[in-house]
């Protein structure tokens, strides 16, 4: 490999990157790359790449916990991003999904895409059981599918009921944003309806017990809104997020009927007790507590279980709580000082 090159004269809009000079400035963009006359030999990948090769197979086994190399036990991802597409299409008909659905083939699209939901989401759910499962003992035959069948029904017998938080979930965007013109643009381009979808969905499964597959669901919503529900949360009636980038909903969070919050709220932990050997202790009540008709100003955050709201709370921007708040009470920071100066006119 030839590396003798020649290095540019510095530059603002130069960079240097493991020890390499590379100009960006448009007019000595060329001249940097023809003085650099690095090249990779024509048959590198048969000469270089199979010890390349060697030292990747020899860090697998130094360095565990980020390989899961027979692929045994562990639910599909993409299998399951699929399936939640797919039960958006039976949740919302003729609105999201890559088929047209009419009254006259409605049943026919639902049969159909029920029971491929049932046979793939059993499918990961038995696998996800499986992967908790062996890690204790190795679980008796069929046990960790029969119990993947009696989840996937169950999620499928509450999807009425699902649709029916979900109703209210649009019509409270409605209602509660001047800006949107119709259900119709709320469902199909408000980002908190897919957040808040999402959870519904993945919240039956946290509440079943499956691992894995709940936050597979979440963290692939929170990528796309920038909107962070954990499946465990508690979520009432009539809930809205308006606009929602940065919003943080955490696993103990419980939230009453009729609440609306903003953008870059979080409802989050204060720390995380540990027990004697230093690891963290799980399962505790670690966040907050909104009561009903609660507004949440951007920017507010709220930490800890003793954060408790009570009903009919306004709570302003920016505000900082840790402790709890009586009904009926409107919280809000202090008014900042505002300087104004004369800008010094040019001469």
């Amino acid at each position: 490999m030839n590396s003798k090159k020649k290095i540019p004269e510095e530059c603002e809009e130069c960079e240097i990157s493991r020890n390499k000079m590379y100009c960006w400035n448009r007019e000595r963009f060329l001249e940097t790359l023809l003085s650099n006359s690095e090249s990779v030999e024509e048959n590198w990948s048969e000469t270089e790449l199979p010890q390349i090769t060697e030292k990747i197979m020899k860090n697998y086994e130094k360095v565990g916990g980020i390989d899961h190399l027979e692929g045994r036990d562990l639910p599909s991802k993409k299998i399951v991003i699929e399936v939640l597409e797919d039960l958006f299409t039976i949740l919302y008909p003729g609105y999201l999904g890559k088929e047209e659905i009419t009254k006259i083939n409605i049943k026919t699209v639902l049969n159909t895409t029920l029971t491929s939901v049932f046979e793939r989401l059993t499918n990961e759910i038995e696998k996800s059981l499986k992967y908790i499962c062996r890690k204790i003992v190795e679980c008796p035959k069929d046990i960790c599918r029969k119990r993947a069948k009696v989840v996937i029904k169950e999620l499928i017998e509450r999807i009425p009921e699902i649709r029916m938080f979900l109703s209210g979930d649009i019509e409270a965007a409605f209602k509660g944003d001047p800006a949107a013109a119709s259900n119709e643009e709320v469902i199909l381009s408000y980002p908190c309806v897919l957040a808040i979808t999402t959870y519904r969905i993945a919240h039956e499964l946290y509440l079943q017990g499956v691992p894995l597959i709940p936050r597979i669901m979440s963290e692939h919503v929170h990528s796309m809104t920038g909107i962070d529900i954990h499946p465990g949360a508690k979520i009432g009636k009539n809930f809205f997020i308006d606009h929602g980038t940065g919003v943080v909903i955490g696993e103990t969070s419980e939230i009453g009927d009729n609440v609306k919050i903003y953008q870059g709220v979080t409802l989050g932990a204060l720390s995380f007790p540990k027990d004697k050997k230093g690891e963290v202790i799980r399962g505790r009540k670690r966040h907050p507590t909104i009561g009903n008709n609660v507004v949440i100003y951007s920017g507010a955050t709220l930490l800890g279980p003793d954060a408790i709201v009570g009903d009919n709370v306004t709570i302003g921007g920016n505000v900082w709580l840790t402790t709890p708040v009586t009904a009926n009470t409107k919280i809000a920071i202090s008014r900042p000082e505002l300087q104004f100066k004369k800008k010094k006119e040019k001469q």
